[in-house]
């Protein structure tokens, strides 16, 4: 805001300061977005760094106990294990010496444990599980287990002396090492005796090993070291078939047959017998060994309910599973106690893209601790032997990976900025730009309004809009407009009234002056009121309005006996139209002088008179009451009859506040202009007096206070 002189000047365009701290704000908007964008990096990039590091030793804290149990230990025994379909099953090495194959509960828990299981999904939603294995020690006599689980049917058992084998449920074992083929032949044959009560068994016999040859014929006696049992359990895999169904054929449904089969290997036994002291174990071509099992029911040319050659085998665990379980960027080394490497297995690199400006970024972002490799060490001891495991990791993983959800991150960061962007430009070209131009043309106005008086004009037709900011230009254009209309009337207004009062003082003074010379003794009652009225056309004449005329008049204050003047209006008030004014005044010989101009407080007390007659009720009197006060006096003029409202008791003084339809049945001619208590309130202002008025109970009083002389 400027200032020229004694004129107060608008701007000509938006302060510098304004628009520097305007733009400022955006530009501090701008950076703060990217520092809480980088911040929020650092924060990430320090909390990566700590769960990284947390869980690095985690990782390898589950990779040991992972390989410490059971199923763990068999796939460092055997880490290159894995079914091949077509070709049966490679004997793999235990965690334990051997396998009580004897005891049911026992076999199938050391299977379970170790996971050595193979599985095999069968036609009908059926699943068939097999594990071909060797113990860990040689000195438990060089079997080779064959443990598994296939659904079955009822078990028919060959009776003993029979030589007809394929009338009876069998098992076919095959194995091919070193060049040679082996194979068994084992019916199942039921025990002898019968099932306990309460026993979960439907079946139980045992199986026993008959050599074949290659053209099918079997041996006539079986062999002694082959061993095999066979259990079929009591409940059954699918639907339970009816009650009559169940009388009629008990065994009518499928139930889970569980087999367990040592084989003699003949090879083994001899490398034990020769090289007792330095026999090799596990075997070196172990992993060359195949081992077929088929589980075939009776009849010769019966397809055979498992055969462990044909279908897709599912692996078990294996030391690959433990791939998952390394981040990017980390290395698995399994070693043996002689230095040979047994597995060496790396994290998966995430495959998902990363802006290359963004690694660079993330490389620079100041963490302490980055760019130290992690290396941490465990040994797990197994019946065979010690393994080292090395777990190497690299923090600058965390990089990766925080630069890939940076790159993510980065798209809304740019948003914001664009964000930023483009609405600091919306505000400059939209608002800031058409704001200067409202103030220069507004400050073109403020000068044309201090200058002469003329119609003001502020073209806004290229800032309207339907924005708030066009909005407002319309508006103050509209304005303008109305304004300047209002003024071209008001300027025809005053004219037209100071023509009319120049009329009426002209026609209505030569008439005065008549009559004055009629009444122009001082006792005559009528010479004072046209003096009266020769005053008000003195105020009157000339000026521009009846407001700019009572305003402007200047009146002769002089000391007046208040009590007298009272006295007078009284008696004279019934020449004036009022009726029964009552003077209450104090008995006292020394007058009470007051500052005042004798004819505007007549005009005052009789325009109240005047007022108090309208609302009066009919026949009651108006009281004019007469009392001192320490300031000097005050007159009060009360009357019975209705109360003003409350929201009009500071309004009745202005001008133009008038009741147009009188109250009471005053049916008297002329209409009300609201003039009187406005000439009231405007003399006694300019003799110093004040002029108020109150409801008081059953009517109205007026209080003129006027000061003491």
């Amino acid at each position: 805001m400027w200032t020229r002189g004694s004129q107060l000047l608008l701007p000509a365009r938006i302060p510098l300061r304004l628009r520097v701290f305007f733009r400022g704000a955006f530009a501090l908007l701008a950076l703060a977005t990217l520092g809480l964008a980088l911040s929020v990096l650092i924060e990430e990039k320090i909390q990566g760094l700590q769960s990284y590091t947390q869980g690095f030793a985690k990782t390898l804290g589950q990779i040991s106990d992972r390989l410490r149990h059971p199923t763990g230990q068999l796939a460092l025994l055997n880490p290159s294990m894995a079914p091949q379909p077509g070709v049966g099953l490679r004997p793999v090495v235990l965690p334990f010496s051997a396998i009580d194959f004897d005891d049911r509960a026992k076999v199938q828990q050391a299977v379970e444990m170790a996971g050595c299981g193979v599985r095999y999904a069968l036609p009908g939603g059926q699943e068939a599980q097999l594990c071909v294995a060797i113990g860990s020690s040689p000195l438990a006599g060089g079997f080779i287990y064959a443990v598994g689980s296939v659904p079955s049917p009822a078990l028919v058992a060959r009776r003993v002396g029979e030589r007809d084998l394929s009338a009876a449920h069998r098992v076919r074992v095959t194995l091919q090492m070193r060049g040679q083929t082996s194979r068994w032949m084992a019916p199942f044959e039921a025990g002898l005796e019968p099932l306990a009560a309460g026993s979960s068994l439907a079946q139980r016999g045992r199986l026993t090993g008959f050599v074949e040859g290659e053209d099918g014929q079997t041996a006539d006696k079986p062999v002694r070291d082959f061993r095999g049992w066979l259990w079929r359990d009591l409940r059954c895999l699918g639907p339970v078939p009816s009650a009559a169904a169940s009388a009629a054929e008990p065994e009518d449904c499928l139930r889970q047959a569980f087999f367990s089969v040592r084989l003699p290997v003949e090879v083994f036994r001899d490398d034990l017998h020769l090289r007792r002291a330095q026999v090799v174990w596990p075997p070196a071509d172990l992993d060359r060994m195949l081992l077929r099992v088929q589980v075939l029911p009776p009849g010769a040319d019966s397809a055979p309910l498992f055969d462990s050659a044909q279908g897709e085998p599912t692996a078990p665990f294996s030391l690959q599973a433990l791939q998952a379980l390394l981040l990017p960027g980390e290395t698995l080394n399994i070693r043996s106690a002689s230095g040979a490497q047994v597995a060496e297995l790396s994290g998966q690199v995430d495959k998902e893209p990363s802006a290359p400006l963004m690694d660079a970024l993330i490389r620079r972002l100041p963490v302490d601790g980055y760019d130290t490799p992690l290396v941490a060490r465990e040994t797990i001891r197994t019946s065979l032997g010690t393994y080292e495991l090395t777990l190497t990791g690299d923090v600058r993983s965390v990089n990766r990976q925080l630069s890939v959800v940076a790159t993510r991150v980065a798209w809304f960061v740019g948003a914001m900025l664009l964000a930023v962007l483009l609405t600091w430009l919306a505000i400059e070209l939209r608002i800031i730009r058409r704001i200067t131009v409202l103030t220069q043309r507004a400050a073109r106005v403020s000068q044309e309004v201090k200058g002469p008086a003329s119609a003001v004009t502020l073209d806004v037709a290229d800032l309207r809009g339907a924005d708030e900011l066009g909005l407002l230009a319309g508006t103050l254009g509209d304005l303008m407009q109305r304004v300047n209309d209002d003024v071209r009337r008001e300027h025809l207004r005053v004219q037209q009234e100071k023509d009319q009062w120049h009329a009426v003082g002209h026609e209505i003074m030569s008439p005065l002056q008549s009559l004055m010379a009629l009444h122009g003794s001082a006792e005559d009652p009528s010479h004072r009121y046209i003096q009266r009225m020769q005053q008000a056309i003195k105020v009157l004449y000339g000026q521009a309005s009846p407001t700019e005329a009572f305003e402007a008049t200047t009146l002769g204050v002089q000391a007046l006996d208040i009590a007298a003047f009272l006295r007078q209006v009284a008696q004279n008030a019934p020449h004036a139209g009022i009726e029964q004014v009552v003077l209450e005044a104090p008995a006292s010989d020394t007058p009470l002088r007051v500052r005042a101009d004798e004819y505007a407080l007549e005009d005052v007390v009789t325009h109240v008179l005047s007022n108090a007659d309208r609302y009066r009720t009919p026949g009651s009197p108006i009281e004019l009451r007469l009392m001192a006060t320490e300031q000097g006096v005050e007159v009060q003029v009360h009357n019975q009859g209705p109360q003003v409202p409350a929201e009009l008791l500071e309004r009745v003084f202005d001008y133009g506040v008038s009741d147009e339809a009188p109250l009471l049945g005053d049916t008297r001619e002329g209409s009300h202009r609201g003039q009187g208590l406005f000439v009231a309130r405007t003399y006694m202002a300019k003799m110093g007096g004040t002029i108020r008025l109150d409801n008081t109970p059953g009517g109205v009083t007026v209080r003129l206070s006027l000061l003491g002389a």
